[in-house]
């Protein structure tokens, strides 16, 4: 029997403005096996971000529960929910938000060394995580000497440095051509077999959703098997 690692139980968030109460997520409910991949569709600004924001304690819902490993992380204090976020998850964005002024090995050290690890180990680590990636020419790069695939590419493998069991991506290949998009896509599903993670995708885009083991569409708050 396989190990459940996120129990999700009733989540609402809603956002108000002075015209109108947006329920952006209503009462929903989702479990993920450990090593799992999910992709997650549903149309702009039907609330994947949102979702992935709040399972991955960058954003605390105004009901219900997220269970991670058993530990209900909507009652974690700053300080636990900062400890979680280093290193329990691992966040790919649309966006790869590398520092300019740092090479691609300094980019990826840098969650590590921010954690405590030395930046002798960090640095090896970080070199050996692009190397594993394809970048292992690329180390010494600043992203701006990085196409767009190498920069994600790059992104991932920060997000992995400090080994987190969940691995939260939001739109990864959305600002990628497709032959990059296909790459990057790949890269991210071999995660759960390569690295031991869970992997949990949002995306627009249905061959990248389609090499998922699941395939959730979120519809008016709530998820639906697609």
């Amino acid at each position: 029997m396989s190990e459940e690692i996120l129990d999700i139980e009733g989540l609402v968030r809603r956002f108000s403005t002075e015209a109108e109460d947006l329920v952006i997520l209503d009462g929903l409910n989702l479990r993920v096996d450990a090593g799992q991949s999910l992709a997650i569709m549903g149309a702009s600004g039907s609330g994947k971000s949102t979702f992935l924001t709040l399972v991955g304690g960058l954003d605390r819902p105004d009901a219900g529960h997220i269970r991670v490993e058993n530990k209900d992380i909507v009652n974690f204090d700053e300080r636990a929910l900062g400890d979680y976020r280093s290193r329990f998850v691992g966040f790919v964005f649309q966006f790869h938000y590398l520092i300019r002024d740092l090479s691609a090995s300094e980019n990826v050290a840098l969650p590590a060394m921010m954690a405590g690890e030395s930046r002798k180990s960090a640095m090896n680590r970080a070199a050996e995580l692009l190397g594993e990636l394809g970048l292992g020419d690329r180390l010494n790069h600043v992203p701006s000497k990085l196409s767009g695939g190498e920069r994600q590419r790059t992104a991932i493998a920060r997000a992995l440095i400090n080994k987190p069991r969940l691995v939260l991506a939001d739109e990864p290949t959305g600002n990628l051509d497709a032959a990059n998009a296909g790459v990057v896509g790949g890269l991210l599903f071999s995660l759960p077999k390569s690295f031991g993670t869970t992997l949990i995708i949002a995306t627009h885009d249905g061959s990248i959703a389609a090499q998922a083991d699941r395939t959730c569409r979120l519809v008016g708050g709530k998820l639906e098997s697609a």
